[in-house]
This record gives C-alpha cells, structure tokens and sequence, in this order.
C-alpha cells in the first residue's frame, strides 16, 4: 500500500505525503457490523483539503476524516481516490478505511492558525463523514466543537443517521455561526436501494432525520441524489421521492442526475452488467461524451423535480444571515455601552 506517497492530489509536483508509513495502525473489529472490515488509523498532517479550482463545486475547503465508505454505494464518485493507495476501487473501496484519527485536535490547530480567514468547510462530499466507522471512532464532535468555537461556517452532507447523535452540537454551532446540512435521498424504492446502496440506512430512516432536525430548528435540504436513468427516473418514482421528501419537513430539494468517473464508473457498470444487462448499451450511450449525463437530460430531471418540489410547497431554504460571537469588553464606568461584537464571517 502506498502510504509514503499519498497527497490530496497526486498530480502536482513536489507534494508531500499526508503522512508517512510508521504513522499507520491497521485494525480490525469482531463484531458483526465491522466483520470483514479493516481500518487504517494514521495521524495525517493536514486537514484542511483546498478543492481544485476546477472542481464544479460551490465551496472551497473540506474535511474529510475518512477514506474509503462502508455505504458501500456501487456508484460512488469518491473510489477512484483509493487508487491514489493501490487499493482497487472495488470492494477494497468499501472494506478497506482509512481513518485520520487526529482529525479533530488537527482541525482545531489549523483553524487557529493566523493563515486561517474563516471560509465555508464542507464535510461529506468526498465520503460520508458519518458512516459506520464514525459510530467507533467519534470524530465527528471534536470536528464540529472545533468549528463551533471558533464560530467557522461549515456545512454536512450525510446519508448517515448518526447525525442525530450530535444534534446538541450542531444547535450549539448554528447559534454562532452558518450551519447548512443535507440528507443525501436520490429515491425512496427499496428495493434499488437495497442493491446500490447496501450499507446505508433506508431512505425512510435518512427522512426521518430530516425531520428530526427540522422540529429541533435545525433546517434541512435534501439532495436528491443520484438520480439514477432507467432505474430510479420513472415520473411515478420521482413524485413518490419528492412526496416524502416535502412529508419530511425538508427546506429544499435539489436533484443531481449520476455522474460516473473513472474510478466509479467501472465498478457501476459491472453491477450494470450483473443485475440490469439489458440496461449495459443504453448507458454507454447515455455516457458516451464522458461523466456526465447529456444536459438535455439533466435539464428534464431538474425540471421535473423543480415541478414537483412547487406542487408538494417545497421552498428554497433560507439560509439567514451569519451570527456574531460576542466579544467581552471591559466596563466603562462613564457608561453602559452595548456589547461591541467582532465580525468574524
């Protein structure tokens, strides 16, 4: 395994590794829900990921304290970083994960740093920062204590229900700073869930803790995501989707039709391949110019679910304005004055 070379991105020059080999501990657990798992506890040096400026994503930093998911979601677009170890993008994707055990006391030295300008963090759009593991390792609560106290905005995409675990924390953070979280729901059919998404919680359960965080004042978007053509993209399947996503409380939903990299690409279309063979060639032409399904069709989803959002009164969320952390000042004995506040987003 190529601990000694592993960057965040592996094609610029002079990059050094995140770690080195005598900073790994590799694990595993006998118990049922960790069986046939093994975990690779390393101390990295950074935590703090810029996202490349050609990345079509609306943020710029991440934190990620995981590599590799036991979601096990066939269409992942994250497995081709487990190649970066020589791991495969496979079943080692789902069963061999890394884990930056010093995430959160890193996070917080990094966030002190007079470097440091106080940018949105994004968390789990690489893998789910609440995965399985999260439940044994509990990295997240340092993560989001970290954020909260130096009142930093970040935001949380989950398919995971052990959110919930950290609800106290994250109603701490949303009162000093912006906090935005999302439930990844691409449809509500069980049955393709089951087979795409194995190590998931059901959609039902994820809906829940939408709705568990919205009657605790904590909003929550839905990303409806992946659509998946011919599987999940039935006008019946996308309306049973957007009803129970309205039913849940959500404060908005946003479709993303599924995009296969490389890396994910080849390990989707085998499950293509064994489950679904006479979807193999409408794929390859729907994907034929690259990762990214046809605009044309993008358009239509988008559209549809915008449609459906407007009849079941789903809104755009609100996301409100930034709040201050109040900074104490000495009494002055000529006055009461109001108490001066730093604007620190």
């Amino acid at each position: 395994m190529r601990w000694d070379n592993l960057v965040e991105n592996p094609r610029a020059a002079g990059d050094t590794a995140l770690f080195a080999t005598s900073a790994v501990t590799t694990r595993t657990f006998d118990t049922p829900e960790f069986r046939g798992i093994t975990f690779h506890e390393i101390r990295a040096r950074s935590i703090l990921n810029r996202v490349p400026g050609a990345s079509r994503m609306p943020f710029e930093w991440t934190v990620n304290p995981y590599r590799g998911c036991t979601h096990a979601c066939v269409y992942c677009f994250a497995r081709k970083t487990h190649s970066y170890l020589d791991l495969d993008t496979g079943l080692d994707f789902d069963s061999q994960i890394v884990v930056k055990i010093n995430a959160p006391e890193l996070l917080r030295r990094q966030l002190a740093s007079r470097q440091w300008q106080g940018a949105h963090v994004a968390m789990g759009t690489n893998v789910d920062c609440y995965q399985r593991a999260e439940g044994r390792y509990r990295l997240m609560p340092g993560i989001i204590s970290a954020l909260r106290d130096h009142a930093n905005p970040f935001s949380i995409l989950t398919k995971g229900t052990l959110i919930l675990r950290d609800l106290e924390l994250l109603r701490q953070a949303a009162e000093v700073t912006e906090v935005g979280i999302s439930v990844s729901v691409g449809f509500t059919d069980r049955e393709l869930w089951r087979t795409v998404e194995p190590g998931t919680p059901s959609p039902e359960r994820r809906l829940d803790v939408v709705r568990t965080l919205t009657d605790n004042g904590i909003g929550c978007g839905v990303l409806m995501a992946p659509v998946i053509p011919f599987l999940g993209d039935h006008p019946d399947q996308l309306r049973a989707t957007v009803r129970a996503i309205a039913a849940s409380g959500a404060t908005s939903v946003t479709p993303l039709v599924l995009h296969l990299r490389p890396g994910a690409r080849e390990w989707f279309m085998a499950w293509v391949a064994q489950h679904h063979p006479h979807l193999v060639q409408r794929y390859e032409r729907l994907y034929a110019e690259g990762a990214y399904a046809p605009k044309w069709y993008q358009r239509r989803i988008t559209r549809h679910v915008h449609e459906l959002a407007t009849e079941f009164g789903i809104g755009p969320a609100d996301r409100g304005m930034p709040r201050r952390i109040p900074v104490p000042q000495e009494p002055d004995p000529a006055a009461l004055p109001e108490p001066t506040q730093l604007t620190l987003l």
